[in-house]
């Protein structure tokens, strides 16, 4: 009820005050599973034009990162400005629609602050952050075929703690990725349609794999990404009408993730590549519609786009003559999704802002997803407005916009799919994990790494990752280990008074045998 309380205080007050018609629209587009080498400004093969302009016309950060190396909890940190191990969640991600809804309706976060601070706010595409459904009676289904976890849910009765209930005015959405049922498209709290029928869509060209599941008749997978971006044109055009109120888009794709379904004007584009070459094309080509419709409305200046993933390439993804060709999504970085190597979190990172962001500037100041809501709320002038209770682990990167390189963070701490823990400051980068960094490996992961406990990295002289120095510099070990305990402890990493986690975030006995600073209090 603090929480709750604390949202009501914050929307009263702001609503005493007029609303300026000058804040900038904001449009949040949240690629899935792109790695930082894969847009073709950056050295990727399929060429990204909408991409490119936006690189072009406004400012690239060149070492900007996710919280996660994986979906959900990098999506959690972007919304509530906290990091995700702090959440219930400590590992993997909400993969069934009976899952529990991860976002609290009683925290402030980026959402409801920028709707209490006078926007119309919308989230179109793929959520996964979960909602709570009505369950229908056990076996209430007498079909056995659709028994599974998609098929417990009522979906004739609305949901609760999705988008509309965590700060946004209207949501289009799927409830997860595209190889996670229900398949079927959400309307703000409830279902558009009820599922019939079992349907799954093919992992890609070379890997027929699919996960079945509860499924409108109508639905496809194919056809999602020409759907979000209709929506997101319609959304931009019936907004635009309103000079008095601008608005905040989130935008989170389903691609470049698996299943590799392009839409037919896309499919077969590419044919020396693959359908993933095709879906790289057709997810750059949402951003060129976003893009054209700011311009037909007339909003185009007036707008702030960022651009950006929530983890890194996909390995699992088979794309051997794209590879073979020379294709590096991780670019220069080890390792790729799921892992606590820099491929993992390093992500694509591009700001337009006509007028405000100078046009082809490049910005190395690291920067972290769980900054959109201080840096928000700075724009507006709002920054004194945050609770302690709120965007824990949020620094604004608005002096990077405007040019500055000065240091934001004085740390920034990154988790893999198992629960490993890394921090980075600076050039040093701190692992707590020996082995394969806690994501799949396999023959994607060709570098061996000998450690006794940790891996240390100066990511300046070994952007690789390959030369673990743990034993060269256990003065830079302790530092950073002491660093991060202070950050669990402190249940925030910005300054304010002391918060709670949700669950001690840490339980490697191994590792805490030998920092037992680490270890719960």
């Amino acid at each position: 009820m603090k929480n709750l309380l604390t949202i009501i205080i914050f929307i009263s007050v702001v609503f005493s005050t007029k609303v300026d018609a000058s804040k900038p629209n904001i449009i949040l587009i949240l690629a899935d599973d792109m790695g930082p080498g894969e847009p073709s400004h950056a050295g990727g093969l399929i060429p990204t034009p909408a991409l490119d302009r936006m690189a072009k016309e406004g400012m690239m950060f060149t070492d900007a990162h996710t919280t996660s190396s994986v979906c959900t909890p990098t999506r959690y940190g972007i919304l509530t400005g906290r990091y995700n191990w702090r959440s219930r969640l400590k590992s993997g991600v909400l993969f069934n629609p009976t899952d529990k809804a991860l976002m609290d309706p009683e925290r402030l976060n980026m959402a409801n602050f920028l709707q209490g601070s006078g926007y119309h706010t919308a989230c179109i595409g793929k959520w996964h952050l979960g909602a709570d459904w009505e369950k229908l009676p056990k076996n209430a289904n007498a079909d056995k075929s659709k028994r599974g976890a998609s098929w417990q849910v009522d979906y004739s009765k609305p949901f609760r703690n999705g988008p509309v209930d965590v700060g946004f005015d209207e949501a289009f959405f799927i409830l997860s990725s595209l190889d996670m049922a229900p398949y079927v498209y959400l309307k703000n709290d409830r279902a558009m349609v009820i599922p019939t029928v079992n349907k799954g869509f093919p992992h890609n060209e070379y890997n027929k794999y699919q996960r079945i599941g509860a499924a409108a008749a109508d639905f496809e997978a194919s056809d999602c990404l020409a759907d979000w971006a209709s929506e997101s044109r319609d959304y931009i055009k019936s907004r635009a009408m309103d000079k008095k109120k601008p608005f905040f888009l989130y935008l989170p794709l389903t691609s470049p993730h698996t299943p590799i379904t392009p839409g037919p004007k896309f499919k077969g584009k590419y044919p020396q590549y693959s359908w993933y070459a095709d879906f790289m094309a057709e997810t750059d080509w949402v951003v060129a519609q976003v893009l054209e419709q700011l311009k037909q409305s007339s909003v185009d200046d007036n707008t702030l786009v960022i651009f950006t993933s929530d983890n890194g390439f996909a390995p699992y993804v088979k794309i051997p003559k794209m590879i073979n060709a020379g294709y590096r999504p991780s670019g220069a970085w080890r390792g790729a999704k799921a892992t606590i190597y820099e491929g993992g979190h390093r992500v694509p990172f591009l700001v337009r802002w006509p007028g405000q962001v100078k046009a082809g500037s490049k910005c190395d100041v690291t920067i972290c997803t769980t900054d959109f809501f201080a840096t928000f709320a700075e724009l507006l002038g709002m920054e004194d407005q945050i609770p302690d209770n709120a965007a824990e682990d949020s620094f604004s990167f608005l002096s990077s916009l405007k040019g500055s390189r000065e240091r934001i963070r004085p740390f920034t701490i990154h988790h893999s799919i198992s629960g490993v823990f890394a921090i980075r400051r600076g050039d040093w980068k701190l692992i707590l994990n020996k082995g394969s960094g806690g994501g799949w490996g396999g023959a994607w992961e060709k570098t061996r790494t000998t450690a006794k406990l940790v891996q240390l990295y100066n990511l300046k002289d070994d952007p690789g990752e390959t030369m673990n120095l743990e034993e060269v510099h256990p003065d830079v070990v302790k530092e950073l280990v002491d660093e991060l305990a202070k950050a669990f402890r402190d249940g925030r990493t910005t300054p304010g008074e002391k918060q709670s986690n949700e669950g001690w975030p840490y339980r490697d006995g191994t590792i805490l045998a030998k920092f037992p600073q680490l270890k719960e209090k």
